[in-house]
């Protein structure tokens, strides 16, 4: 059986332990974290390291903290020439510390750790320096997931940012109708079947031909009575830019 360490505890970190613990090829032998506080409620407290230095050697490391830290963490590992990968979204392989075999393995997913995720649906994107690794990784990501790829970094950067665009820009956008509908005193609940169908469309269309509203039809009238609608002025900013572009890309 094939050793697993991850070092972090925030949401990927969090989801990768409970998918790994779920499989059988593979052991997860250490966990390595800066605050206990943060994960003796979810992660087996029999598995926690609370420094770096204390992980025991295994066949695949995974470094799930933010991307500031990952040059720190790799150089903070205790043996060398292991497989040791991170799983970030816009880092290079190369920022991995030399002593040791670099690889990215990069869920394309958004993460909470309230939230389950079904590991099978997720997209994993992998990188490694040589041949052998790449295979390792495949291996692995195969046992989580239906949907298994080769990324380069260069890719996966801009993979990251239009990931960026289709989640956590349309989350914020959610966010914004649902501060609309409270001020106003309408439920939420009334735009979710809206939102279900907008997001179902890209799996039949392409999404400029699944563009609808009254930028796309030019309807100046409807986004006159939006704007002026608008008190708040990163709504009213927002509402224009996005509107100007979907306007320029017909």
């Amino acid at each position: 059986m094939k050793t697993i360490n991850i070092i972090g505890s925030g949401n990927v970190a969090h989801h990768l332990v409970w998918a790994f613990a779920g499989l059988s090829n593979y052991k997860i032998q250490n966990v390595a974290v800066r605050s206990l506080d943060k994960v003796t409620d979810f992660f087996p407290k029999n598995l926690i390291v609370s420094t770096i230095e204390d992980l025991k050697p295994a066949n695949i490391t995974l470094i799930s903290v933010t991307d500031s830290a990952i040059a720190e963490v790799s150089e903070k590992i205790p043996y060398t020439n292991s497989l040791v990968v991170h799983t970030s979204g816009t880092t290079a392989l190369e920022i991995l510390n030399d002593k040791n075999r670099k690889g990215v393995f990069y869920p394309l997913q958004t993460f909470s750790k309230s939230k389950e995720i079904n590991f099978k649906e997720v997209p994993l994107c992998l990188e490694a320096e040589i041949v052998d690794d790449l295979i390792e990784l495949k291996l692995l990501a195969k046992e989580l997931s239906h949907n298994v790829f080769e990324i380069s970094s260069a890719q996966r950067k801009s993979l990251h940012v239009a990931a960026v665009f289709v989640s956590n820009f349309t989350n914020h956008l959610y966010s914004i109708g649902n501060e609309i509908c409270k001020e106003n005193n309408i439920p939420f609940d009334i735009l979710k079947p809206l939102i279900k169908e907008t997001a179902d469309k890209i799996n039949y269309l392409n999404p400029k031909d699944a563009q609808t509203g009254p930028a796309i039809r030019f309807d100046q009238k409807t986004i006159k009575t939006h704007q002026d609608f608008l008190q708040n002025q990163n709504h009213k900013t927002i509402y224009n830019l996005i509107t100007q572009s979907i306007q320029e890309n017909v």
